[in-house]
C-alpha cells in the first residue's frame, strides 16, 4: 500500500480548477473518510465508488479493516458534484496496488452501482481547464464524448464502465483494451429549429417586423408595447428565428454555461432564446446563491432574453438589468469571493401598458407611466434602443388568408449582409456589432455629414436627449444604414431611428 494520485477539475462558468485527489490506506478498523471541503454528492460517493469497485472485479473497500482517506486538494476550493466518483475509485484501487493510473490524464464521471459511467454537468468547462494546465488527455463518459470533444488538441477517450478504464490504463495487463479517441465534433452551420413561429405566421405588424430586423441586425434592445393578444410573443418568438446562427467561439462559449445547467445538451449553432416567467426569483434572473450561480441572464449569453409582462417582475431584478445591459457582464458578490458572469445576450420586454382594461388611449407611454406608476426605472428604459408599439390588427387584414414566403429567409439574408457591414467597420475595436460601440467607437468609426449632424443636434436639444440616448441613436441610424447597404448616415436613417425612441 502507498500514497496514490490521481488529477480531476471541478468545473465553473467558462472555467475551471485542477484537484489533486489523494488516496492513503492504513491499518486499523474500517473508515473511509474524504476530507477538502466535499459537498454533499461526493460524501455519498463513497458507497457508490465501493459497490461499483466489487461489481468490477475486484474486492469492495468495505470488505477490509483499513483506514481509508481521500484527499481533494487546494483544501480551500468548495467541491461538488457526483464527477468526483471515477477519480477517487482509481485513486482508491491505485493506493490498494492493484492498478497505476498515469498521472498526465484527467479524470471525470459518475459512477452506477454495477460501474457503469454516467454523464456529468459541465463537461466542456472541464476540458477547457484541463487544455489550459497542460494536460493532454481526458477520460469522460461516454454520454460525454461529443460535447467534450468540442475541443481540439486534446485527446478525448469516451468510457462506458469502470472495468473500460481499468483495461485501458493496464497496458501490460492480458485484457488490456484500449479506448478510442473521439474525433473532433463539427458544429453544424445550418440553425436546427423546432420553433414553430416565423415572421410569415404574423399578420399585419409591418412596422413591428421592421423594427425587429433593426434590432436583430445591430443587436439592439428592444421593448414592445401593446394590448394583450396584438402578437408581441409572437414577434419575439418569430425574432429568434431572423438571428444569424453563432461562430464556433460564441457555440463554446453558450454550450460552456448550459453544459453546467443540464448534463445532455444539443449542440447546435443556434443562439438561446429564455423566456422567464414574470413570477422568477432575483436569484432565479440574475444569478446568486451561497456558492453563486448562473441565472437566466447568463443562459442567454450572445441569445435572446425575452421578459414577458415586463414591469411585473420584481423591481430589485430590473434595476439589476443595469449592468449585464450596459458592460455584458454580471457580478455576483458574497461573503466567500465575487463571481463574474458573462450576460451579452439581446432583450426583448414585453408589456401591456393597461393593468386593467383599455380606456382608448394612444399615448401608450403615458399609460404605462399611469399603471405601473414609474416602476421600470428611467436608467433600464434609458438602455433599452427600440420602442415598437403593437397595435390592434385589423379583421380585413386578419381574414386574409394569403401567406407572404421568403419573408423569414429574406431577414435572414438582410441581417448577415449588415452583420458583415459592421464587423468589417469595428474589426479593429474588437467587437462585431453596432450595439456594443462605446462613446469612443462612434467617434472613431462614425462620420456624420453636417446636414445630419445639424438635424441630430436639433433633435437631442428638443427631446432633452441624455448622453446615452444620445449615443444610442446614433448607433440605431447607423444599423439602419447597414441594413440599406448605405457608407454613410443619411437624414432618412436618422429620422427612422427617431421613430423608435422611447416616448417618455
Amino acid at each position: 500500500m502507498s500514497l496514490a494520485l490521481v488529477y480531476t477539475v471541478q468545473p465553473q462558468v467558462m472555467s475551471g480548477t485542477v484537484v489533486r485527489i489523494e488516496a492513503d490506506i492504513s491499518r486499523g478498523l474500517h473508515s473511509f473518510s474524504i476530507v477538502g471541503l466535499a459537498g454533499k454528492a461526493i460524501e455519498e460517493a463513497k458507497d457508490r465508488v465501493g459497490a461499483a469497485i466489487k461489481y468490477s472485479g475486484f474486492e469492495s473497500p468495505k470488505s477490509k479493516n483499513q483506514k481509508i482517506t481521500i484527499s481533494l486538494s487546494p483544501a480551500d476550493l468548495k467541491k461538488d458534484g457526483p464527477l468526483f466518483d471515477l477519480p477517487i475509485a482509481l485513486a482508491y484501487l491505485c493506493a490498494s496496488g492493484e492498478i497505476n493510473p498515469p498521472t498526465d490524464t484527467i479524470y471525470v464521471g459518475e459512477l452506477g452501482l454495477d460501474g457503469s459511467l454516467r454523464g456529468i454537468r459541465g463537461v466542456l468547462n472541464i476540458v477547457m481547464a484541463a487544455k489550459a494546465n497542460g494536460y493532454t488527455k481526458i477520460i469522460v463518459p461516454f454520454a460525454n464524448a461529443a460535447e467534450a470533444a468540442l475541443i481540439d488538441q486534446i485527446q478525448i477517450f469516451p468510457a462506458r464502465t469502470l472495468t473500460e478504464v481499468i483495461r485501458h490504463l493496464e497496458t501490460k495487463h492480458p485484457e488490456h483494451q484500449a479506448l478510442k479517441v473521439q474525433p473532433l465534433t463539427e458544429v453544424p452551420e445550418k440553425i436546427t429549429s423546432d420553433n414553430l413561429i416565423s415572421l410569415e405566421d404574423i399578420k399585419g405588424q409591418e412596422s413591428a417586423k421592421r423594427a425587429l430586423i433593426i434590432a436583430a441586425a445591430g443587436r439592439h434592445n428592444v421593448i414592445l408595447v401593446g394590448p394583450p393578444g396584438t402578437g408581441k410573443t409572437m414577434l419575439a418568438r418569430a425574432f429568434a428565428e431572423i438571428l444569424p446562427p453563432l461562430t464556433r467561439e460564441e457555440v463554446l462559449a453558450v454550450t460552456a454555461i448550459h453544459s453546467l445547467a443540464k448534463p445532455d445538451i444539443a449542440i447546435d449553432s443556434r443562439p438561446p432564446f429564455r423566456s422567464p416567467h414574470h413570477t422568477a426569483s432575483h436569484t432565479a434572473l440574475v444569478g446568486g446563491g451561497t456558492n453563486p450561480k448562473p441565472g437566466e441572464v447568463t443562459l442567454a449569453h450572445k441569445g435572446v432574453l425575452f421578459m414577458d409582462e415586463f414591469p411585473e417582475f420584481d423591481r430589485r431584478s430590473l434595476d439589476a438589468l443595469r449592468q449585464p445591459l450596459e458592460d455584458r457582464v454580471v457580478s455576483i458578490s458574497r461573503v466567500s469571493g465575487t463571481a463574474l458572469f458573462p450576460a451579452d445576450f439581446i432583450l426583448i420586454a414585453a408589456l401591456n401598458p393597461y393593468r386593467g382594461r383599455e380606456d382608448g388611449t394612444d399615448n401608450l407611454a403615458r399609460a404605462m407611466r399611469e399603471t405601473y406608476k414609474e416602476k421600470i426605472s428611467g436608467p433600464i428604459l434609458d438602455r433599452i434602443d427600440l420602442w415598437i408599439e403593437v397595435p390592434h390588427v385589423n379583421y380585413d387584414t386578419l381574414s386574409n388568408l394569403s401567406r407572404p414566403e421568403g419573408e423569414t429567409e429574406a431577414a435572414r439574408n438582410q441581417i448577415k449582409q449588415a452583420r458583415a457591414r459592421q464587423s468589417q467597420r469595428l474589426k479593429n475595436r474588437g467587437i462585431t456589432t453596432n450595439a456594443s460601440m462605446t462613446s469612443r467607437d462612434i467617434d472613431f468609426c462614425i462620420t456624420l455629414s453636417d446636414e445630419v449632424n445639424s438635424l441630430l443636434k436639433l433633435s437631442a436639444a428638443k427631446l432633452n436627449l441624455s448622453p446615452r440616448s444620445y449615443h444610442r441613436l446614433i448607433k440605431v441610424a447607423r444599423t439602419i444604414a447597414d441594413l440599406s447597404g448605405e457608407e454613410e448616415i443619411s437624414k432618412s436613417h436618422l429620422l427612422e431611428a427617431l421613430q423608435y425612441r422611447i416616448p417618455l
